[in-house]
This record gives structure tokens, sequence and C-alpha cells, in this order.
């Protein structure tokens, strides 16, 4: 079998997507192309060198390195066609308008190679649509590719099948995906804003709900669900100011316009809320507009305050009570939750009730298996746990009860009943939806095991999750030394592996001994040295505390010594042969 090789990109549509999805392509080395309309005024290239330049003053930097931005090759629909003909990959990134879409396609036909992939970057328009209308020769080449903002920060990509995309290309297009660009893959199945905007923004729609039905600020409910609910750290409202407000209304809005209450028994909640819309109406759009739910104005941050309309001083906190409960272990923490008496643990059991109830209820419209759901929160939402992991290890059986008691009390956004296979079946029987066998495919019925492509035999030590069975890099391959601060270790007896093993993967004295010695250990013996400790993050820094019973022994001259050897490490490091 010959393997799928992508030698050059086009990226179409120089828009915010288009232009960052071009940057994360040149980060990697891949050569690409970015094409758009041509300037009406002016030289022809001029929108796409607009958005060239533009990526140098985006924060964060789309650019691993900033020059790297003149290394994106400047084209346009009508003088450049033909370079397409050198692309594997055609990736549509125009706006979100079905018609334009379709009108760019047949003006590409006759100049994509027979070989090229095509895939459009949408969030949630209908790909077996758009593929409708594509000349047959492109159809079975054609398929959805979701790329999160911003592409070179974001884990998650979602790839979408049509009835007539061949399989292969799925599978090409992930590998290279997966590999060449450094992303998790999740597919999705054609269905509105595909699986994690689905999921997503449904739960923060539902959200805003629970904050007006309890009378929370946006400060504290974003203290409450950042961190503390092991969830992105910006929590729900500044993450809305990040994404935009007019796109979050525009991923609203999809759902609004394809599903109804027929199709979705939740749809009730769907509505724009009301500070949306008052947001958007003053042109508060997030943190591109220095404006949204928060604002800053010189050190202070300020909230919205919809009565008013006005921005108040922000920076409250959540009762500390609560943060106790949420360090408790998962079953005790959502039964102390739903048992609580303020609002702001009613709101907590409230918004996770709701999340648990929603997945099940969808999970097999939008996916194929709860792997899926819980691997795209994770990566496109930065949850530390997807709701089906947090549910399993809570307790199975006993969350469920839960959740129906509250459907049936009325508690909950729909009364939609939690679906058979929760209660009874193979999934009742094994404690959750992911098990050493695979994770639960409520259509098969059955447990269903992670794809198998050549890409993933590469990848030693997958990201698992709860209840799923894999090797563990603590204990994998032979070790060569260890103690209390590194391991030194080898899978195949080539390459030597130093795994940091204090907490946070502080670097101390004895960290930095460790590494000296696996540099001179892999200069002798092996072809190469990887630094890699398993998980994030890579490093916290210099530790301090180990320094401590030095500096308090001998002064400031032991934490001089000590910076003097980490230096030394880490110039050792960077030179090593």
């Amino acid at each position: 079998m010959n393997r799928f090789q992508v030698k050059k990109v086009a990226v179409l549509g120089a828009g915010v997507m288009g232009a960052q999805i071009a940057a994360h392509l040149v980060n990697v080395k891949v050569p690409v192309v970015l094409f758009d309309l041509p300037a009406k005024e002016g030289p022809k290239n001029g929108i796409v060198t607009r958005a060239v330049e533009g990526l140098k003053k985006l924060k964060p930097s789309p650019l691993g390195v900033a020059s790297d931005a003149d290394l994106i090759g400047q084209a346009n629909y009508e003088e450049h066609m033909e370079q397409l003909r050198d692309c594997d990959l055609i990736i549509e990134a125009i706006a979100e308008r079905m018609d334009w879409k379709l009108d760019l396609y047949s003006k590409i036909a006759p100049f994509l190679a027979p070989h090229a992939i095509v895939a459009s970057n949408t969030s949630g328009l209908s790909i077996t649509t758009l593929s409708e209308a594509l000349p047959e020769s492109i159809k079975p080449h054609f398929c959805g590719i979701h790329f999160f903002n911003p592409p070179r920060y974001m884990t998650l990509v979602e790839l979408i099948a049509t009835p007539t995309t061949e399989p292969q290309v799925l599978d090409d297009l992930e590998a290279f995906v997966t590999s060449g660009l450094g992303k998790g893959v999740v597919r999705a199945k054609d269905t509105p804003n595909f699986i994690a905007n689905r999921i997503g923004i449904a739960g923060m729609l539902a959200t805003m709900k629970e904050v007006e039905n309890f009378g929370l600020t946006y400060d504290v409910v974003d203290d409450l669900t950042g961190k503390r609910l092991g969830r992105a750290s910006s929590g729900t409202f500044r993450t809305a100011d990040v994404v935009g407000l007019d796109t979050m209304a525009h991923v609203v809005k999809t759902l609004q316009d394809n599903l109804s209450l027929e199709t979705d028994p939740f749809y009730e909640s769907f509505g724009t809320p009301p500070v949306l819309k008052a947001l958007i109406a003053a042109g508060h759009l997030g943190q591109k507009a220095k404006a949204g739910f928060f604002k800053k104005v010189g050190r202070d941050i300020l909230r919205y305050e919809l009565e008013s309309g006005e921005y108040v001083p922000a920076g409250a906190k959540a009762d500390e009570v609560y943060g106790r409960m949420l360090k408790r272990p998962a079953a005790e923490r959502l039964k102390l939750l739903r048992n609580a008496e303020g609002p702001q643990g009613q709101f907590l059991w409230a918004i996770l009730r709701n999340s648990f109830h929603y997945a099940a209820v969808h999970l097999a419209s939008i996916a194929d298996t709860a792997r899926d759901v819980d691997q795209a929160m994770r990566w496109g939402f930065g949850m530390k746990q997807g709701p089906f992991e947090l549910w399993q290890e809570a307790g199975w059986l006993d969350v469920a009860k839960m959740v129906q008691e509250d459907i049936d009390a009325g508690k909950a956004l729909s009364r939609a009943p939690l679906p058979d296979w929760v209660f009874k079946g193979p999934v009742a029987d094994a404690g959750g939806v992911h098990t050493a066998q695979g994770s639960w495919n409520p259509s098969k019925g059955m447990f269903e095991a992670r794809r198998s492509l050549p890409v993933y035999a590469r990848q030693h030590f997958p990201e698992l999750l709860l209840g799923e069975a894999g090797p563990k890099f603590e204990t994998a391959g032979t070790t060569i030394e260890e103690n209390d601060a590194i391991r030194v270790w080898t899978l195949d007896g080539e390459v030597l592996i130093a795994s940091i093993k204090t907490k946070m993967h502080a670097i101390s004295p004895d960290v930095c001994e460790g590494l000296m010695a696996a540099i001179d250990l892999a200069e002798k013996e092996y072809q190469g040295l990887v630094v890699w400790s398993g998980d994030e993050p890579f490093s916290a820094g210099a530790d301090l505390q180990a320094m401590l019973p030095a500096f308090m022994a001998v002064g400031v001259s032991a934490i001089e010594d000590a910076e003097g050897f980490m230096q030394q490490t880490m110039l050792r490091l960077r030179y090593a042969n």
C-alpha cells in the first residue's frame, strides 16, 4: 500500500481560521499556499498579504517564528488556480455560507490532482449537503475537517465523512493530521456542530440558563467552572470572550436553525441568552473587541451587568466551602453538591447533571462511541475529564439514578429520560462506558476498541480515558537508572528516555545530575535522548523547595551554586551530540 504523502497544501480563504491554519502548516514545515479573492484595488493578492501580515501581530502567536509568515505562498482565484494541481490537500475555510462554498468548489474542480483530498473546515454546516453539489470526481475525496481555534494551540481536529467519502481518504487524512500536525483526531457524525461544539455550546447555554436561575455573577461562575471543576482555567464566560461572542452566537444559530424539539428534546434551552443578545448589540464581542462579559480598564477587570447595561468591578470568588467540596473524591463530590443548600452548590450540580443528561441522550446520534465525546471535550474544551469519565468515576448507576430522579421531578432542562442502555445491559454491568475492551457504541450495542491505524502503532503511550486499558509509561521498557527524582530508561535499546518524577516535573539538583548522567550515557551507547515525563506540565521550572535545606544551612550562595549547576545542565542538553 502506498503511503499518502502531503507535500503541499492549499488553504482556501484568508480569514481568521484559514490564515491560522496556514500558519500552523508552516510551523510544521509543510509548504502551503493561501488563496482568497482578488483585491478590487491595488495588488491582486492584497487580501492574502494583509492576512499574512496580521498573523505576526496576533496573540497568542499562531507562528512559532514570526518570520515564517513569509513562507506562506500567496495566491488568488483569478490568477493562480494552476497552483492547485501541485497540492495533495486542499482545505476550504471560507465563510459559513453554503452557496459561496458550492460556487468555489465548482471553480476549483478542474484544477485538482486526481489523488487530492478536499476538506471543508466548517464548524457546523452539513458536510453531506456540501458534497451533494460536488462534481462526481471530487466526492470520494471530500470530507469535513474542523480545526478548533486557535489551530496552533488546540489539540482537537474533527473529521467528518459523507456517504460517498472513501474510507481510505479519512484514514490518510487522520494519519497526516495526527503525525504531521500533532493533533488529536475525533471522527464525528455529520450532525449540527458535530461533537465538541454540540456538547460544549449546549453546555454553555445551559450554564447561562442556570446562572439566571441561581442569580450568580459571571466572575463567581468562572471561579467555580474553571480549574476547580477540572475545566479550562478561563471558566465559562472568559472562554466565551476568547472564542468571540459573535462566533458563539453563530454556533448557537446553527443549533437553532438545524434542530427542533422533535430532533432534540433540549431544543427549548437553545434560545439566545438575553445577555448575549445585549452584548452583541452593543458591539461587545469579547476579547477581540476588548469588551465582552469582562472588560479590562487599566489594571482593573470589570464584569458586565445585564440589569444596568454597565460594567462593574469584578473579582468576586466562589464560597470556599464549594472549593473544598470540589476537591473531594468524585462520588462524594457529586452527592455533596446535589444536597447543597447554597445556590453555588446547587448551580454546580445542575450544570453537571445537565452535561450527563445531554451527552447520554445524544451519544448515539452524534458519535460512534463515548470515547469520541470525552476525547473531544478534553481536546476541544480543555476539560480534564469528559462528561462520561466523571460520571463513571463517581459511580455509574448511583449518578444515573440521581439524574433520572431530577428529570422525573422536572428539575432538568428536558423531560427526555436517560437511554435504556444506561441502566441495564453491558454498561450497567461494567459500571460505565469505558472498559479494557473498548468504549460503548450505543448503535452497535457493544464496547468498541480504538481504531488501529498504522499511525497509532507509533504511539507507545496513547492518552487513556478512565477505565481504558493500556501500557503505563512508569513501568514500561527497561530501566537503566532510577531514583526519586528521575527515571532513565529505554523502550528499544537504541533511544534513551529521561522521565522527571518530581512534582510538576520541577528541576531539582538531583534532576540535573540525572540529566547529566543520561546525556553521557546516550552519547556513548545510544542513538539519542528524549526528555519526556508522560504528562503535563513539561516542567514547572526550578524546584525551589528542594533547595530550601541548603539555603537554610549556607545561605544565598547555595542557591547561586544550584542555579549555576542548572545552567550548566541546560547548556549540556543544548550542545549534546
